[in-house]
């Protein structure tokens, strides 16, 4: 029986998520919209157009469409994670030893695709992954199961014998509603809610494999 480990990308792959803020802050506030934390912390979640039109809903700009600035945010956040560094300590290794045992190794990421390569070349991991999917190009990004269903068939795998990694509730809860186990991974964030993860990693280097079997 093969089996699959699908990860999600920001914050499990690569420590982007204040890429994302940062460029958001930068674009929005140059088009004149006031970016608070408060109203931030509710687009974690979002695809990168979700997040332009719900600041676009609250504080209009004119002269700039929507496609425009979603694509200015995602050039930014290539931008820094082409320059600053963004490694998370052992996924790499980790990816390799899960290779080595014969698991499958899919991406499922919010995130749009034009990000992917990036990331990827910024870790040297391209060559390890069967495939990668991005909520893109599903109607809807998670906590809905889309972008997870896709990806298992993409790697041609049922989904009872798919692992997910995810660092976040929604992304946890978009594994689940697919019908996988999940991995929480933590990287030391205690904020979160992991209750629903089946198991939790703290940190690549100290996770036994074996532990999924």
């Amino acid at each position: 029986m093969q089996r699959a480990v699908i990860f999600d990308m920001d914050g499990v792959i690569v420590d982007s998520e204040d890429f994302w803020k940062r460029a958001e802050k930068e674009v929005f506030t140059s088009l004149g919209v006031h970016v608070t934390e408060e109203h931030s912390a509710l687009t974690k979640s979002m695809t990168t157009l979700e997040v332009t039109k719900f600041w676009f809903d609250r504080f209009p700009w004119q002269g700039t469409a929507l496609e425009v600035v979603e694509q200015m945010v995602i050039d930014r956040v290539i931008d820094l994670i082409n320059k600053e560094d963004c490694r998370i300590k052992g996924v790499k290794a980790f990816i390799e030893n899960l290779k080595s045992n014969n698991f499958k190794i899919g991406l499922a990421t919010n995130s749009p695709n034009k990000i992917i390569p990036a990331v990827l070349k910024k870790m040297e991991i391209g060559h390890l992954f069967d495939t990668v999917s991005s909520a893109e190009f599903e109607e809807n990004g998670k906590p809905d199961p889309a972008i997870y269903l896709t990806t298992a068939a993409k790697l041609n795998i049922r989904v009872a014998n798919c692992i997910a990694i995810e660092d976040s509730y929604s992304g946890m809860l978009a594994a689940k509603r697919a019908g996988m186990k999940v991995v929480a991974f933590t990287n030391g964030n205690s904020n979160i809610d992991f209750e629903i993860a089946d198991f939790k990693i703290d940190h690549f280097d100290y996770f036994n494999i074996d532990t999924l079997n």
